[in-house]
């Protein structure tokens, strides 16, 4: 819920120390490392970036994990070659790709044949220099194509009836003038079923003996990530050694440190012989930004680094992304059936999103907006489109009605009004001028003043009220929002200038609001296709039809899970959209630079 305070720290030993000094940061894996003030030549604004490993490596380590059967892993480093491990699971995924290739484009053909038979095209000589045309005729066209052969007057027979197409073959020297007929020739190719089917063995066979090979490869996962791991860890040890200045004499290090961190680093100090120099950040500084949420809201923290790092001079809004997104996905969604059926999904996936953080950090997210969207759910009366009894206890839980346009455009945005309200009240506290807390504060009496407006339905009082807010609004930020200095008379006309340039974010903040509506909008497209699926289905099953059961069935099942998985995009997109669009843009003031630590990561043994 906090940006953590970073403490900007020099470090200074002996030049024959310089090696010690690396390892022993990079074990201790708590300084971002930047190039030392007035030192262009050895990094970007940015300082430290984690390196990357070999790209061909990661590849070859994803592979190795997307494999049916993971085999006993193999923790012997003296039989391990990386280079040969990460050729041959490159190799084995590119035979894989083209045998699965061939295997597919084999059944293709195969079936393509079927309907033919199996057969062998004869010589030229044995047709008397004719060859054999083949045409597969919709039973719509098989008319017109009778008619056209008759008008070719060619030799021709019926191999094949299914229940949609015609298969005939044609003898002739010369393919038939497409024009005169109503189909296109088919393509059969010269092989025969057989021969197809025997290549298709064999590309099986291929196939199976690169899956096992695939299989046999999984166990060298763990030392590949291992030397993965050291192969970073070198990469990053070459960039903290390019950042570190060496005069011959001393060496010298800078970066930033976590202030709860110093003690660690004061004891490393110590037992390495150095010196080191804390200071605060200086306003010309721009430190990266550490966030800290505790791990059961930290999905919010994952949802606002996915996106964007707050500066670190900003706040941290993963609480209320958090909290936000969990709403917004749950009047998206707006149905409980649809809720409890994620929930058992994702009660399934439990235990394996447990194995990462973030995959821990996204299942309590998960959880709370389904507990969020079943709560919703009820309060709409929505089960799979369904609505309860009325007068039975889901019934009187009932409270909101999404057929009531008036009502859930007012919900809609009263959600929005509050969300920025939030965003320009944190911005108006953190502010440390007249100008950084009037703007905010103005723009909030503006949007309190439409809000009265829209409520009250511009009726008396509410009418003066309102528009008493919004021109006190539009004024405060005219004559409020500059932060230029006064040293003459023309300053004054400059500074109006200024506030009537603020002044045309009146229309962005217009738009921001009614961006809100979207949560009715699909919320209602949600619920309506539910409706919808629902009486399709009870129109079928009603009509008398021998399969009009099943057929219901399969309409529920297919349309619900096209709608749900409709409702997840939408929640998604939508969700994350309101926050990073519209309460970012309010709220947060610019982007910063994620902390990223100078860390050893190769794996214990």
């Amino acid at each position: 819920m906090t940006i953590i305070p970073l403490a900007k720290v020099t470090l200074l030993g002996l030049s024959a120390d310089r090696e010690a000094l690396l390892d022993g940061l990079q074990g201790l894996g708590c300084l971002h490392l930047i190039a030392l003030e007035g030192d262009t030549a050895t990094a970007d604004d940015q300082g430290f970036v984690v390196s990357k490993p070999s790209e061909d490596a990661r590849q070859a380590l994803r592979y190795l994990m997307d494999v049916r059967r993971r085999r006993h892993q193999s923790r012997v480093d003296a039989d391990f070659d990386f280079e040969r491990i990460v050729a041959e699971a490159l190799a084995n995924r590119h035979q894989k790709q083209e045998a699965e290739d061939q295997v597919l484009a084999l059944s293709k053909r195969l079936e393509e044949l079927r309907p033919w038979g199996d057969f062998e095209l004869p010589d030229l000589e044995v047709l008397g220099g004719c060859r054999l045309w083949f045409y597969r005729v919709p039973h719509a066209k098989g008319r017109a194509f009778r008619q056209a052969l008759a008008t070719l007057d060619l030799p021709w027979q019926l191999l094949y009836q299914s229940a949609r197409n015609a298969y005939v073959v044609l003898i002739a020297e010369q393919e038939p003038d497409p024009a005169l007929l109503p189909v296109p020739r088919s393509h059969v190719g010269s092989q025969s079923h057989r021969d197809v089917q025997q290549e298709l063995d064999v590309a099986r066979t291929a196939l199976e003996d690169v899956e096992a090979e695939h299989e046999s490869l999984s166990r060298w996962i763990f030392l590949l990530s291992k030397h993965l791991n050291r192969a970073e860890d070198a990469q990053a040890r070459e960039q903290a050694a390019g950042l570190a200045h060496d005069d011959s004499t001393l060496v010298q290090l800078q970066g930033w440190i976590p202030r709860p961190l110093l003690p660690r680093l004061e004891a490393f100090a110590a037992q390495q012989g150095l010196a080191y120099l804390a200071e605060v950040p200086t306003p010309k500084d721009s430190p990266p930004t550490l966030l800290r949420n505790p791990s059961v809201l930290s999905g919010g923290q994952d949802l606002v680094t996915f996106y964007e790092t707050p500066a670190y001079r900003d706040w941290d809004p993963s609480v209320v992304v958090f909290f936000s997104f969990a709403l917004f996905f749950a009047m998206i969604m707006a149905d409980a059936g649809y809720a409890l059926v994620l929930g058992l999904l994702l009660g399934l996936k439990w235990k394996a999103m447990g194995r990462s953080p973030g995959g821990r950090h996204f299942r309590i997210l998960a959880s709370f907006g389904l507990l969020m969207a079943l709560l919703y759910g009820i309060l709409a009366g929505s089960y799979f489109g369904v609505e309860p009894p009325e007068g039975s206890l889901l019934g009187h839980l009932k409270l909101l009605d999404l057929n009531d346009f008036a009502a859930m455009m007012k919900l809609s945005l009263l959600v929005g009004c509050a969300h920025l309200l939030l965003a320009n009240t944190v911005v108006a506290l953190r502010g440390h001028s007249v100008a950084s807390r009037a703007s905010p504060i103005g723009w909030m009496a503006v949007i309190l003043g439409g809000l009265t407006l829209y409520l009250g339905n511009a009726a008396a009082p509410y009418l003066h009220l309102g528009i008493g807010l919004i021109a006190g609004g539009l004024i405060t930020v005219l004559l409020l929002s500059s932060e230029r200095p006064i040293r003459h008379p023309a300053d004054l006309l400059l500074r109006l200038l200024d506030g009537a340039g603020s002044l045309t974010a009146i229309s962005k903040l217009f738009g921001d609001v009614m961006s809100y509506l979207r949560l009715f909008a699909l919320g209602l497209a949600s619920a309506s296709l539910a409706i919808t699926f629902n009486q399709l289905a009870s129109q079928v099953s009603g009509s008398g039809l021998a399969l009009g059961v099943p057929i219901a069935l399969l309409i529920l099942v297919l349309g619900h899970g096209i709608n749900l998985l409709l409702a997840i995009i939408s929640g998604f997109v939508h969700g994350l959209r309101l926050n990073y669009i519209e309460f970012f843009n309010w709220g947060l003031s610019g982007e910063g630079v994620p902390f990223r630590p100078f860390i050893k990561k190769e794996l214990a043994s």
